[in-house]
């Protein structure tokens, strides 16, 4: 069994006339969203055996936030194929990733949401429809796929564990 992660990065400022799209940096909301899926993701060992990270300094500066909520950083590697990567790009950084039971990739959608999309065979039914209709900022899929070797995998093959934000955290705690 391997279970895949799947995280969006925290909420950033728009782009200034003239900055480049991976210079953006996250803001206030953001900076308060992405400790708090950390704190949700240690708290419920959620904690992947490598994180793969965007370059960008939005996905960059989210890992950062989320990784300190764990007692030992898990860890990370910068990879350039997830920045705005489509979803066969993201599928084949998610076939080399080796001996590694539980995956994490930290990057953008609509490339994300639509591999999550394409990965669920299974799960719950209304967390699958509120995964088809946004992956939010600072959004987190968790999938369990019952392969024993990443280069096994394959659309359609995972069960969607969870499927959780910031705001849907709150809602569950009000």
């Amino acid at each position: 069994m391997r279970r895949l992660m799947l995280l969006r990065h925290a909420k950033t400022e728009r782009a200034a006339p003239g900055e480049r799209d991976r210079d953006r940096k996250l803001i206030k909301r953001g900076r308060t969203d992405a400790p708090a899926i950390g704190a949700y993701m240690a708290h419920h060992r959620l904690t992947p055996d490598l994180a793969l990270i965007s370059p960008a300094t939005r996905a960059q500066e989210t890992w950062t936030l989320v990784a300190g909520a764990f007692a030992k950083p898990p860890r990370s590697v910068s990879d350039e194929r997830i920045y705005n990567a489509s979803p066969e790009t993201l599928l084949a950084v998610i076939t080399g990733a080796g001996k590694v039971q539980t995956l994490l990739l930290v990057g953008h959608n609509p490339g994300l949401q639509d591999l999550a999309v394409r990965m669920i065979a299974s799960g719950d039914l209304n967390m699958r429809e509120q995964l088809k209709e946004n992956l939010p900022t600072s959004g987190l899929v968790v999938i369990d796929l019952p392969i024993d070797d990443w280069s096994l995998v394959h659309p359609h093959a995972g069960r969607l564990e969870r499927y959780v934000s910031p705001r849907l955290i709150a809602t569950a705690t009000e």
